[in-house]
């Protein structure tokens, strides 16, 4: 349905702006999108007279129909009508072009190339509104035309718009970039870059208090914590495969000079061609190139460049060995490998399970990033497991129960499994038909005997092995991927891992990826809009405020304070000469688990006036009594009412 009133819209565009060029429209999760060529700007003034079209088409009825032309008959259609964007996706087709009009072949207004499918009619499209229009790049080219992208969303009913509709509003309300900045969480500073967070100490307690309740959780299931640089030398990543397949994705490798520059990109043009083909024409204008900087080493890559690829290959790798340039790490792994690799290990030694809080490095495209949603720096709560294959199914099963305590912990409990698979027949995987068929059974395993619900994706498996990612559900019905696990029987094969078995000889190990938390940054964005800044109290950046009401308690609150911090309680204190409906009213607003005001009365009772985040008072207890409470529920790490918006 989303397909097809994405063919609607752009039927209404064309109508209203006959000058409009129409590019890609696809259904996308919630709704769908057009990419419009248009010189004049499209806006929300442009809406409502769009939606009046789209509302014409839909009830005239008309059948969406499909005809089919040989490739040949379509392409050269295409080329008569000066379509250069319908032409394009039609070459990058294949076999015969498919085409729909709203109407019949012989009697239509609209006329689009398309696959399909699409609903019988334009009269079977429910509700639908336009929501907004963004600029794009054609195909994400940034030397290509800046386009218009109209988004639009669609529902059955009327009720599920609306639904969804007010499903965005909250969102909005909720939204972590909104919410760090009024609680004073996080920063993206324009002048230390896009996509780096910058965690303010209010932000940084909640982070620090999810790390340390998952080290000490950690320390209790066995893992050795670990620590590693966050850049590497490019060997690294290119023994583990990384460097090739995030090389788009990875800001640029760090040289100290041009040899190592230029031995690199010889490595790159290397290695992409095949292996019995004669070296080409640009690798032999990059051994020139480093004849200007080492003779004697272009004649030695000169002449193993006849022996052919291989001897090619290792003169350019024996040459990087003595000098290399560096990465910011777009993962953890290789540097965990290289610590399980650095001693001999026995079977008796397995599992080994190393645990870092790894910030690594990704190259986001600058239109991507959002908060600390997408970003270019993250820190993951990553671990590395190194098993026999006997173990593979119970490690695998540890850490699926780890993933969902964490959950279950935050109140996050509607929640179902996703398992990623290669997709059969892709070459962007590596390793071996076995390898991949052992990793995919024992993912499915420890899956089928956790008893969640889940789903298989034929895709979504990352190039070196399968995944299980949590696919969770917040309290406004938006699903986000958090927690992974990942099996690995690749990059033990790339470092050459071993162990020594039972009898006595060389065996290889499994490798597990798992991080519950995913990202620090994401994960904490996320519970910034779950709980809309009302943490839990174990989490919440201030535990306590505490007010006078005039000067006359003032020394008494600066006591209270004193005994709650005292206590491990995480304490502002307001003894200024503001009212005290201005100081709980602050209170409110930084959305602070409890108040205690304090007066004359509750200095001469050493008690305390207790108030939730809500405003409501709870009444008046003993300093002590209240401490203790206090106390039990931030040790608890309960999410209960102090939760609550």
């Amino acid at each position: 349905m989303r397909h097809s009133c994405a063919h609607v819209m752009a039927e209404a565009i064309c109508s209203l702006f006959p000058e409009a060029k129409l590019v890609y429209g696809p259904p996308v999760e919630n709704g769908f999108y057009y990419d419009i060529d248009l010189d004049r700007p499209l806006s929300q003034e442009d809406f409502a007279a769009i939606e009046a079209k789209m509302n014409e088409i839909v009830k005239a009825d008309r059948p969406f129909t499909r005809y089919q032309m040989s490739r040949d008959e379509g392409m050269a259609k295409l080329r008569q009508e000066g379509s250069r964007y319908k032409l394009d996706n039609a070459e990058r087709a294949e076999g015969e072009l498919s085409f729909y009009v709203t109407g019949t072949e012989k009697d239509h207004d609209f006329e689009d190339l398309c696959r399909g499918p699409h609903v019988p009619s334009t009269g079977r499209i429910g509700a639908f509104k336009i929501m907004q229009v963004s600029g794009a790049y054609y195909r994400g080219d940034q030397n290509e035309k800046q386009l218009q992208r109209v988004y639009g969303t669609a529902w059955p009913t009327a009720k599920e718009l609306r639904r969804y509709l007010d499903q965005l509003e909250e969102a909005k309300k909720r939204d972590h970039r909104k919410i760090g900045q009024e609680l004073g969480l996080f920063l993206i500073d324009p002048l230390v870059g896009g996509g780096l967070v910058l965690w303010k100490p209010k932000g940084a307690v909640i982070r620090h208090q999810l790390e340390s309740y998952l080290r000490s959780e950690l320390a209790r299931l066995g893992y050795s914590a670990i620590y590693t640089p966050q850049i590497g030398k490019l060997g690294l990543y290119r023994t583990s495969g990384h460097f090739p397949y995030y090389k788009d994705s990875q800001f640029p490798p760090l040289y100290e000079d041009e040899m190592q520059k230029a031995l690199n990109i010889l490595w790159e043009l290397t290695r992409s061609r095949g292996d019995h083909a004669p070296a080409t024409e640009q690798e032999l204008d990059a051994i020139e190139e480093i004849r200007g900087l080492d003779g004697a080493l272009a004649d030695e890559l000169l002449a193993a460049s006849e022996q052919g690829k291989q001897p090619l290959f290792k003169r350019i790798e024996a040459a990087l060995d003595v000098s290399d340039g560096y990465l910011l790490r777009p993962m953890n792994c290789p540097h965990h490998i290289r610590i399980f690799a650095s001693e001999p290990r026995s079977y008796r030694d397995l599992p080994v399970r190393f645990a870092e809080f790894g910030t690594v490095y990704r190259y986001e495209q600058s239109g991507e990033l959002s908060g600390m949603t997408r970003v270019r720096g993250f820190t993951q709560d990553d671990a590395h497991l190194f098993c026999r294959p006997d173990q593979l199914l119970d490690e695998i099963t540890g850490c699926v129960n780890l993933t969902r305590q964490v959950l279950d912990l935050l109140g996050l409990k509607d929640y179902r499994v996703r398992i990623g698979l290669r997709e059969p027949g892709s070459s962007k995987y590596v390793g071996s038909d076995e390898n991949w068929a052992l990793a995919e059974q024992a993912v499915r395993t420890a899956v089928l005997n956790s008893g969640m619900p889940y789903s298989e994706e034929k895709g979504e498996a990352a190039f070196y092995g399968p995944k299980i990612d949590f696919v969770v559900k917040d309290c406004i019905g938006r699903d986000w991927q958090l927690g992974t696990v990942q099996v690995d029987y690749n990059l033990p094969e790339r470092f050459d891992l071993t162990y020594i078995g039972s009898d006595n000889t060389a065996h290889r190990p499994v490798m597990i990826h798992r991080a519950p938390f995913g990202s620090m940054e994401r994960f904490v964005a996320i519970l910034i809009e779950h709980f809309a800044g009302a943490f839990p109290a174990w989490l919440a950046p201030v535990q306590v405020f505490v007010a006078s009401v005039s000067e006359k308690s003032a020394e008494y609150a600066a006591k209270v304070r004193e005994r709650l911090v005292e206590a491990g309680l995480r304490v502002e204190l307001d003894v200024s000469a503001e009212k005290i409906g201005p100081k709980k009213h602050y209170a409110r607003k930084h959305k602070i688990p409890y108040t205690l005001v304090v007066g004359e009365r509750e200095a001469a009772e050493g008690s305390v006036n207790v108030n939730d985040r809500s405003g409501k008072t709870i009444g008046n207890e003993s300093v002590e009594a209240f401490v203790s409470r206090c106390l039990k529920e931030v040790n608890e790490r309960t999410v209960g009412p102090a939760a609550s918006n």
